[in-house]
């Protein structure tokens, strides 16, 4: 090779490195390759929507670019250079969210294979962009086919211990979207707060809805704060949080707890407990506020003896409660719960040692393996179906039942092997209310789950054939709230957490890196700076990082 070749090979070479290293896109595309130079967005740049279907995508990326850069772009039907242009090709893949995306010197395209795939491709577009303020937006030129690799990507929040407004559950909404992620597992009901209005039985959220009091401190609590707390969401704010979610490709699954965390539908109507006469019980250290006698909103944390009677007026009032919750839900599922069920009260209940010898069961487990058997017929008659809680697995699964499996990856194995459908979400990796680091910052559940071991986590188990790899639909990350009682808080425990499942949950598995992972983290930090998003920054500690070098 003479001199001259060699020197323009160098050129070439350098020039591919300096258009890579601004290609930072999380999570890692699927097939993706860069150019030399960039292209600007600027208020005269154009917004070519071609069919309606990408319309969706065009409104949510002209609202992000007038919240975050201040301006916004004319859109138009017609082709024309210093354009993006947003289209739908159906023959393009069978794959939900698929997409192209082309950046070149005169414009950007992103064709979906659906109406997902074009929000994704806009999602990588968002990822291209400047991590500060400008009127002029240079990004890199690049080539992405992209696809994810599981179709359940999904995000939980409780809202029972601690409860969101709807203006953040919106924005948590957009967290999980804008990470290509596409489920929302809304727990509504607790122990702590019933949080979703059903006409049908007002006092759940008039009364359900709130407690007295709420512990200081890690359980059992160092006294009691004697503040009355709650709150709910009425039908009107949840049709307006689906219709929110829709806008951004994501599916809300509402969960409604039985047989157990009752205590506050049992405060609300006591005749659904097991011994309606009996006040409810808290642990012997817990400071309590108000009154201490009647079934009362639990003020601590932990699991309770007193669940749900599984008596006709029990089931009764659990199909009206559902009737109501899938007339607002277009989602396939509805989540029951089915975890932390004690049996102690089932045990000492002549009523439930009756039910047991009447419908020839083998004890209490098998009884409540009866009632949620029971509720999955009444919901799969109303075209649903059911997630529930490992647990579900004791006695007998349900015949169209989906796990979720939460004590490690045990449940999940076990029903797949059984040919039902799995959302893996163990505690050992995807529990963000464990801490980020051995020396806690602020109180937590406890626990220990630092980014890299997020990161490392590889949700289709090894000792599944690979027949029953099918079985397992994703996987989600959980964030219970003891002891999340803001937004603050919230983002500091996902973040940037939340960051690394996306890429476990939509890259292939071959393309997983930590080392890769690391620097193009660094820049969506920056982009979370720029969003005005809290995170935890305990990563970047040396300390920590040596403590995490190990899965």
């Amino acid at each position: 090779m003479n001199m001259k070749k060699a020197i323009g090979m160098l050129l070439l070479m350098g020039s591919f490195i300096v258009a890579k290293a601004q290609v930072e896109i999380i999570p890692m595309p699927a097939e993706m390759t860069t150019q030399q130079g960039t292209f600007v967005i600027n208020s005269k740049t154009k917004l070519i929507v071609k069919d309606a279907q990408a319309q969706t995508s065009a409104t949510f990326l002209n609202e992000f670019l007038r919240d975050i850069y201040g301006f916004q772009l004319a859109t138009s039907k017609v082709a024309t250079p210093n354009a993006i242009s947003l289209s739908v090709n159906k023959g393009m893949s069978n794959t939900l969210g698929a997409y192209k995306f082309g950046s070149s010197k005169t414009g950007v395209e992103i064709t979906g294979a659906n109406p997902e795939g074009v929000f994704y491709g806009v999602q990588t577009l968002i990822q291209l962009l400047p991590v500060e303020k400008a009127s002029a937006l240079s990004i890199p030129l690049v080539q992405v086919k992209d696809e994810p690799r599981f179709g359940y990507r999904g995000m939980h929040l409780d809202v029972g211990r601690h409860f969101f407004p709807v203006s953040y559950i919106k924005k948590y909404i957009d967290y999980i979207a804008m990470h290509k992620m596409n489920y929302f597992h809304w727990h509504l009901t607790e122990d702590q707060g019933w949080r979703i209005e059903i006409k049908k039985y007002p006092k759940l959220t008039s009364v359900g809805g709130y407690r007295n009091g709420t512990i200081i401190g890690r359980f059992p609590g160092t006294g009691n704060d004697n503040q009355k707390y709650g709150g709910f969401y009425t039908q009107e704010e949840v049709k307006e949080v689906v219709r929110y979610a829709q806008t951004r490709y994501v599916t809300i699954i509402p969960e409604i707890e039985m047989p157990g965390h009752a205590s506050a539908a049992i405060a609300a109507y006591p005749e659904l407990s097991t011994f309606p006469e009996e006040s409810t019980k808290f642990p012997p250290k817990t400071v309590w506020a108000g009154p201490t006698t009647g079934k009362q909103v639990q003020q601590t944390w932990g699991v309770f003896e007193d669940v749900f009677s599984p008596s006709e007026k029990t089931f009764k009032f659990l199909e009206d409660v559902i009737d109501e919750v899938v007339a607002l839900f277009p989602a396939p599922y509805i989540h029951i719960g089915g975890d932390e069920s004690p049996k102690e009260n089932w045990k000492r209940s002549a009523f439930c040692q009756q039910l047991i010898k009447e419908k020839g069961l083998k004890d209490e487990h098998e009884l409540q393996s009866y009632f949620i058997q029971r509720m999955e017929k009444y919901i799969n008659a109303k075209g649903k179906k059911i997630i529930g809680w490992d647990e579900i697995l004791e006695g007998g699964l349900a015949p169209n039942a989906t796990v979720m499996s939460w004590r490690g990856e045990k449940g999940g194995i076990e029903a797949a092997k059984q040919k039902h459908d799995v959302i893996m979400t163990p505690t050992t990796y995807v529990y963000f209310d464990y801490s980020q680091t051995k020396k806690e910052d602020s109180v937590t559940i406890g626990g220990y789950i630092p980014l890299k071991k997020v990161y490392n986590y590889e949700p289709i188990p090894g000792e599944l054939a690979a027949d029953e790899h099918k079985y397992v639909l994703g996987a989600q990350a959980n964030l219970w709230t003891e002891y999340v009682k803001n937004a603050k808080k919230l983002e500091y425990m996902i973040f940037p957490r939340m960051t690394a499942l996306s890429e476990v949950l939509w890259s292939k598995k071959e393309h997983k890196d930590w080392d890769n992972f690391q620097p193009r983290l660094k820049r969506q930090l920056k982009r979370y700076d720029l969003w005005k998003i809290n995170y935890s920054t305990e990563e970047w500690n040396p300390k920590t990082e040596e403590a995490s070098s190990t899965k």
